[in-house]
């Protein structure tokens, strides 16, 4: 946060003192422990940079079950599994809302956005279509070849690197590569280069909308003040809705406008969409953007700053590269490309991938519900409208649950039987219940095949000599967590 955040915070929570003192109150007496608040601001102030950690502090203290005040909202903070999974499994349904970012009200998102949107019949035509269309298994099958292309497209550009023993941001090539994978699903096009002259207008405006909903915005927190939009969050923000529109109404009208015959032999996710034969698909062209809009910014940050952590781990771990590129070598023959389908087959490097969500998740505190209902749990209440958050950072390094929480180990995950598709609750990356993340199936096949390319055609070593153990690995804490400072390495063709 700026100077001129904290001078706001401070500027206006004195002018609204005595406004506001009265919604400090709560109106339940047996809300979970907690620290105590402050007027107006309550426990804002104790978040700091990284809330993830400062709520994993906070709750050594007061309990994995624990309520905060951030300025007008309450808040409810998880922070271990088994509160967890008995929340989920017992109400999931009484917390399945969600407390709505200021920012993505813009252009009426909220209304149409199925991570936005409560759950109710609206949300569960939208849930239905990405769980049989978008990312059902058939239609992923019939997609591959697609990635395929793109993966190649991320080899050769490594490669050429390579060549000349230039470095490589492994973070940027990693989302230019996750942008691609998902425009050719869902329109069999590019929206991004790796060459400095490709037209990153796509790009900028999707990094602009994850930029803008990771920072703290004045008008969640008081409400009230929202019509002033006093960090500019909400007019940025609709510049950048503004772009991505225009790109996918040009992206619309150019399938509308092609040969029947044309799309039929593309058939990608947009063709199935807009044909009107395929069953119980009909949404207007707001409800389409609405939906890519979702995929897009949720799907490019994660897979790509989970590639980036993952080769951070390794070059700081060579011997578990290595064992990782020897797996690759035993399975897949050396003068073949991984493909999706080899992915089952390779479980060293499916627990690197489960080994780095657990150290690094993506979404640490997950994507916050809310309470639709006063929820009654163990001898407390979750008022109606709470925001309830999940810390999963914290479950996946509670020492109770993992050996040497700190380290990287993915050999742990070849003796456990642990996934991540919302069953087992000491890890769950993509959430759980009803609101769980329906990109899974998609993502699990981008960022097995990015990061196993990536290890199967080269070796990897810092710049200037700089020791692997010395690796800068703090984070920035965002709705997606990435690493501070961007990984750059040379890559080395392997022979």
């Amino acid at each position: 946060m700026d100077y001129l955040n904290h001078f706001l915070w401070i500027l206006v929570s004195c002018a609204f003192f005595k406004m506001c003192s009265w919604i400090t109150k709560s109106s339940h007496a047996n809300l979970p422990p907690g620290p105590v608040s402050l007027p107006s601001i309550g426990n804002l102030f104790q978040l700091g940079k990284k809330p993830h950690k400062s709520l994993t502090r906070l709750a050594e203290i007061y309990g994995p079950l624990m309520s905060l005040k951030l300025g007008s909202i309450t808040a409810v903070v998880i922070s271990s599994s088994t509160i967890a999974k008995e929340i989920f499994q017992k109400h999931d349904q009484s917390i399945s809302s969600r407390i709505v970012l200021d920012a993505v009200k813009v252009c009426d998102h909220h209304n149409t956005s199925m991570i936005w949107l409560p759950v109710s019949p609206q949300w569960k035509n939208l849930r239905k279509l990405a769980n049989s269309l978008i990312f059902a298994p058939q239609k992923l099958d019939s997609d591959q070849h697609l990635r395929q292309q793109k993966l190649n497209d991320l080899i050769c550009h490594v490669r050429g690197s390579a060549s000349s023993g230039s470095v490589v941001d492994i973070g940027q090539v990693a989302y230019t590569t996750a942008l691609n994978l998902l425009s050719n699903t869902f329109f069999s096009v590019d929206l991004a280069g790796f060459s400095s002259d490709f037209d990153s207008t796509f790009e900028a405006a999707i990094r602009g909308v994850m930029t803008e909903v990771s920072k703290p915005n004045f008008s969640d927190y008081f409400p009230i003040l929202r019509f002033l939009d006093l960090q500019g969050y909400r007019r940025r923000m609709k510049n950048h809705f503004g772009v991505l529109h225009e790109i996918f109404d040009r992206i619309i009208d150019q399938k509308l406008l092609s040969q029947p015959e044309e799309r039929s032999n593309s058939r990608d996710i947009l063709d199935m969409i807009l044909d009107p034969c395929t069953d119980g698909i009909k949404l207007e062209r707001h409800e389409i953007r609405a939906i890519l809009m979702d995929f897009f910014s949720a799907g490019i940050d994660t897979a790509s700053s989970t590639i980036e952590w993952a080769m951070a781990e390794l070059i700081r771990n060579p011997s578990k590269m290595k064992k990782a590129q020897q797996e690759l070598s035993n399975i897949i023959s050396k003068d073949r490309p991984i493909e999706e389908k080899d992915i089952t087959r390779l479980p060293y490097l499916q627990a690197i991938v489960k080994e780095t969500l657990r150290l690094h998740p993506p979404a640490p505190l997950l994507v916050p519900h809310k309470a639709e209902i006063d929820v009654k749990f163990h001898d407390f209440v979750i008022p109606k409208g709470t925001q309830v958050l999940v810390n999963f950072w914290a479950i996946g390094r509670d020492p109770t649950m993992w050996k040497e929480p700190t380290s990287f180990q993915p050999e742990r995950f070849l003796s456990l039987n642990i996934d991540y598709k919302g069953q087992d609750f000491e890890f769950i990356p993509f959430g759980s219940g009803r609101r769980m993340c329906p990109g899974l199936p998609l993502a699990h096949r981008m960022v097995h095949s990015m990061l196993g390319s990536l290890l199967q055609s080269f070796d990897w070593k810092l710049e200037n000599g700089l020791n692997a153990r010395d690796l800068d690995m703090e984070e920035e804490f965002g709705i997606t967590l990435v690493k501070a400072k961007g990984l750059q390495a040379i890559p080395i063709t392997r022979l």
